[in-house]
């Protein structure tokens, strides 16, 4: 699953406007005109399709954040720096803290994709790589989350790609 295809997916569950998702950027500091959103936005076979990068990725998701929870002071006055290594399992836990969601809010969002999840096989996914229980977080288990969470908040099945 690409960043181009999670950022549609989540403009179209969270139902964010254009010029919303342009500020969102702002919000964590990157500078985005809508033209280039647009671009973002595209399919990959269209023309004028740009390709979304980690740290681009990492703006929209920290922005997001910044919007829903309010902005966070890094510890000892240090500049977050957008992640460039950016894997499904921090796109879903920077996901998990924008929305505010605990466990069953993640477990009820999976089931509402037909996907049954325990808690433990979900916190493996909130885990740090060198965990013994970690899981890695693949691009089907994303995109039911992404699934679920259309059907929670737009209260319709998403448009397919």
């Amino acid at each position: 699953m690409t960043n181009n295809d999670i950022l549609r997916r989540l403009r179209y569950a969270l139902d964010i406007s254009n010029p919303a998702m342009v500020e969102i950027f702002k919000l964590s500091g990157c500078s985005i005109e809508q033209p280039t959103l647009l671009k973002f936005l595209k399919k990959e076979d269209e023309d004028d399709y740009i390709e979304c990068s980690n740290p681009l990725m990492t703006f929209f998701l920290d922005g997001l954040i910044t919007k829903n929870r309010g902005r966070r002071e890094p510890a000892g006055g240090q500049v977050a720096k957008p992640d460039t290594n950016l894997t499904n399992n921090t796109i879903l836990k920077k996901l998990r803290i924008a929305l505010d969601f605990k466990e069953e809010d993640m477990i009820a969002v999976m089931k509402l994709a037909d996907i049954v999840i325990s808690k433990s096989e979900l916190s493996a996914l909130f885990r740090n790589k060198g965990h013994k229980n970690y899981k890695e977080c693949g691009d089907q288990f994303l995109r039911n989350f992404l699934k679920g969470l259309t059907i929670r908040l737009r209260n319709t099945d998403p448009i397919e790609d």
